[in-house]
């Protein structure tokens, strides 16, 4: 007589057990130690980041990512350090600029930087990027004619450049010499957060303007919000024979009359004074005449409750740390910089 325990096997006894162990392979892949990627993969990833995020969060992963961050140029060669507007109470962005160019060694080719770029910045890029060819800085309210006259001459290659919203700079005769000192630049953008109508005694509307006559190269010219009238728009038609593009939204001081209009006619695009503004990417005010109330308007940007000796206040925004030597180029400073505005963060 068979045993009970042969009378109760089922067919294909192994049915009820455990499933095997996973093959090493898959095992191994739960486990994956990200630090242990190649440089390249990690390379490949931090070209898809954003720089502002490198700096501040990926860079800072681990040991073999923070060398990738710093030890690739070709990573800095294109800086962009735009859309982080609501940044710049809290870190300093001129330092973390400044730390940017440092890592593109010698090789960047373009810098884009929104509240990021004081005087100081800029003479460091003119030394540290002498290759530049585009240079786009808005809201940058840090820097004067004076400075931009003094690094400008240090980017003979520059072929755009754009300063939107940065208001301290547009006279004394900058733009003049901009031209002379950037003879390939083709794209030009000077964007003012709103049409102001001086008449103040001296004052020439035009200034600006006969300054840009002398970018003979350009291909694209906006001026947004410019007091120049036809005077300064003829100078600017008639010696920038190569300008395929002119956008002059609520530059209300032009009257575009039938000679204007004849010497815009080879234009492929024109954008006039009165223009629709619904596709402009910035905030449109409405323009102050001369015989209006006086205006109010905070030009520099700065929230009234914004007080350098507030609670709020951190020393890490504090540009002069990083100015005259202050700052340390060895790591572990840099190190320290970025910790501290991912606390500021974190407040």
């Amino acid at each position: 007589m068979p045993s009970s325990s042969s009378s109760r096997r089922r067919p294909g006894g192994r049915r009820g057990r455990n499933p095997p162990p996973p093959p090493p392979a898959a095992a191994e892949e739960e486990t994956r130690d990200w630090a242990e990627l190649p440089l390249d993969a990690i390379s490949a990833i931090l070209h898809k980041l954003d720089h502002v995020d490198i700096l501040m969060g990926a860079g800072q992963v681990c040991r073999s990512w923070r060398g990738a961050a710093r030890d690739e140029p070709e990573l800095w060669r294109r800086i962009d350090m735009l859309g982080h507007a609501e940044l710049f109470n809290q870190l300093n962005l001129h330092g973390m600029a400044q730390a940017a160019v440092r890592r593109s060694a010698g090789r960047c080719e373009a810098f884009w930087g929104e509240y990021a770029g004081d005087h100081d910045f800029l003479l460091y890029l003119g030394d540290q990027a002498p290759s530049l060819k585009s240079l786009r800085l808005i809201s940058c309210y840090n820097f004067s004619d004076e400075g931009l006259t003094e690094a400008i001459v240090k980017f003979p290659l520059l072929e755009e450049l754009e300063l939107s919203l940065c208001s301290n700079v547009g006279e004394s005769g900058v733009f003049g010499v901009v031209g002379k000192a950037c003879p390939q630049l083709k794209r030009f953008r000077f964007s003012k957060d709103v049409f102001y109508d001086f008449e103040a005694s001296g004052y020439d509307r035009d200034d600006e303007a006969l300054g840009i006559a002398s970018m003979r190269e350009l291909r694209s010219l906006q001026l947004f919000g410019n007091c120049l009238t036809n005077k300064g728009l003829t100078a600017i038609l008639d010696n920038c024979l190569h300008l395929e593009s002119l956008d002059i939204r609520h530059c209300f001081n032009v009257n575009m009359d039938e000679t204007l209009r004849a010497k815009c006619a080879k234009l492929s695009t024109l954008r006039p004074p009165h223009d629709s503004t619904d596709d402009y990417d910035f905030q449109v005010q409405e323009p102050v005449w001369a015989d209006s109330e006086p205006w109010s308007g905070d030009s520099m940007g700065y929230g009234s409750d914004y007080e350098l000796d507030s609670e709020d206040y951190d020393d890490y925004c504090d540009p002069s740390r990083y100015l005259d030597g202050v700052y340390e180029d060895d790591l572990d400073e840099e190190d320290r910089m970025i910790l501290r505005g991912m606390r500021a963060l974190m407040k």
